[in-house]
């Protein structure tokens, strides 16, 4: 087991990048191989906003009132203008404050 003082942390933090890196570099080579029609790109597309649908409802159960209207801010102006990082940006705005008034 690995211990959680000294340098414990830094490694299990490097194990999980590692981790990550290996899975996203796996899916690029096995993508590679697939050759890509219309039938599999729908397939991405739709797994994409499912990955994210399935992150976000458990928040929004769980969240408090701040957090609950940071979702609504990110998603209301994801829907405006289509661009991810504005909305998040707003979305983290909007919860500092509201938890800071």
């Amino acid at each position: 087991m690995i211990s959680t003082s000294g340098y414990g942390p830094v490694l299990i933090i490097a194990c999980m990048a590692l981790v990550t890196l290996l899975a996203r570099f796996g899916g690029v080579f096995i993508m590679g191989l697939i050759p890509l029609n219309r039938r599999i790109e729908g397939f991405i597309n739709g797994m994409a906003g499912s990955v994210l649908i399935a992150v976000l409802v458990p928040i929004a159960l769980q969240a408090d009132a701040g957090g609950r209207l940071a979702l609504l801010a990110t998603g209301a102006l994801m829907l405006w203008l289509k661009q991810p990082m504005p909305a998040i940006a707003l979305g983290i705005a909007v919860a500092a404050l509201y938890r800071a008034l």
